[in-house]
């Protein structure tokens, strides 16, 4: 593993913790009616994917681990450059199902759960 593979694999492991603790108790349409919240989980949403998108240049032996990779990166791109073309039924459904997925290590192998980054690396 590449020395800054393992605090990009923080960075978007925190953003997938922190969507999943904005959505935690909350419906599609409280979610729907909410746009500090909607802003809030897109933004997450784009930080866990620009860091895996840096992840693929910076180690692509790692990056290729996990699954689905060009799809989260080109989720993120609708999310930063398609402001209105966002469905937000569609976030919603990735956030509640996929992130489940992703931090339960059926699409990363494991690795948005298993990295620890000390607070050397800058994160904390």
């Amino acid at each position: 593993m590449q020395p800054d593979a393992p605090a990009l694999l923080w960075d978007a492991r925190r953003a997938v913790q922190l969507i999943q603790d904005f959505i935690a108790g909350e419906s599609l349409e409280q979610y729907e009616r909410d746009a500090m919240l909607r802003s809030a989980v897109e933004q997450q949403f784009e930080i866990s994917a620009e860091a895996l998108n840096k992840l693929n240049r910076a180690d692509p032996e790692t990056a290729a681990r996990i699954a689905d990779l060009p799809k989260i990166v080109a989720f993120r791109n609708i999310l930063a450059h398609g402001y209105a073309t966002i469905d937000n039924e569609l976030v919603w459904h990735f956030a509640n199902t996929r992130l489940v997925e992703r931090t339960q290590n059926r699409v990363t192998g494991g690795y948005l759960t298993r990295v620890r980054v000390g607070p050397l690396m800058g994160r904390g």
